[in-house]
């Protein structure tokens, strides 16, 4: 019952990331004319770690040993996670629409069940799958507004391949969590943001070079608070706990929430309207939640009195 009880928490939490990582893309594609993408990368990161550093400065440096002693793990889940993903995300949503971006971010639960299938052997099994698909049809619905037509429009260009370069770093960033060192969550997440930081300057100085300036605005001030804020420190928190609480796969299947949400979002802060599909769409979305969950506690029941493997332990 606590493992359930904490499956559901973890389930919920995960249900708030992805609200938080819709409004980011949101943000993102409303202030692209103002900050240039990696630059708006190199300042959520920036900012992510100011806000960080003067609660995570005592736990870093009691970690700090486990933290060099696993340095290349921690330097591969900072480059993916934070800073490649976000800088193709950033990219990609200078060229592309929400609604390809959204189609695309649809593959990454169907890909982080094959990279773990394939680098760390773990099996999906029925019910899991049947919720994996659920969640990829309702989020499909909503995408193409339920009309099969709308699919056969879609283009593909610069901006979705940036975006899918994204979404294949954020797989490989998921799966790879389980190894990430024993430390506090806090150690672990400044140093990753830190990473985020350095791997982005370089680039972000590029563009300033270039010319590409921030327009600076009262809106762009309130779009830099919001990304070091919610969408960075609040969310990766949330996020690294609840891959490890309920694995990769099923933290990536809530990866398909994220067009349920941005539908919300959209009726709040744009003033459209929900049509039939969108409510389908969520009906399958949540089917699939359900069934996942439902699939953690067939997990949990065959497990029950097998000894735990290395990796369950890390």
């Amino acid at each position: 019952m606590q493992t359930d009880r904490q499956h559901l928490k973890a389930i919920a939490l995960l249900g708030l990331v992805m609200l938080l990582w819709a409004g980011n893309s949101i943000v993102a594609r409303a202030v692209r004319f103002d900050v240039p993408p990696l630059t708006l990368a190199f300042v959520r990161w920036s900012g992510a770690c100011l806000f960080l550093l003067p609660f995570a400065w005592r736990p870093l440096k009691r970690d700090w040993p486990a933290i060099r002693e696993h340095w290349k793990i921690v330097l591969l889940l900072g480059l993916l996670g934070v800073g490649a993903f976000n800088a193709f995300l950033y990219s990609g949503l200078q060229y592309t629409t929400a609604t390809n971006a959204l189609l695309l971010h649809s593959g990454i639960p169907v890909l982080v069940v094959i990279l773990d299938r394939l680098i760390f052997g773990t099996r999906a099994n029925p019910i899991q799958a049947a919720g994996l698909v659920a969640s990829v049809i309702g989020m499909l619905v909503i995408v193409f507004d339920g009309q099969l037509a709308a699919a056969l429009r879609l283009q593909f260009g610069i901006g979705d391949a940036l975006v899918l370069g994204g979404v294949t770093v954020w797989s490989f960033y998921t799966i790879f969590l389980r190894l990430r060192p024993v430390t506090a969550p806090i150690s672990f997440i400044a140093v990753t943001f830190a990473v985020g930081v350095i791997a982005m300057a370089p680039f972000a100085a590029w563009e300033w070079s270039a010319g590409r300036t921030i327009h600076w605005s009262p809106g762009v001030g309130a779009a830099f608070l919001y990304v070091a804020v919610l969408p960075s420190i609040v969310s990766y928190f949330i996020y690294n706990y609840a891959a490890q609480t309920v694995g990769p796969a099923h933290a990536g299947q809530a990866i398909t929430m994220m067009p349920l949400f941005g539908a919300l979002l959209s009726v709040l802060l744009l003033g459209e309207v929900l049509h039939l599909y969108h409510f389908v769409g969520m009906g399958f979305i949540l089917a699939g939640v359900v069934l996942g969950l439902l699939a953690l506690r067939g997990k949990e029941a065959a497990g029950a009195g097998q000894a735990p493997k290395l990796e369950d332990a890390a």
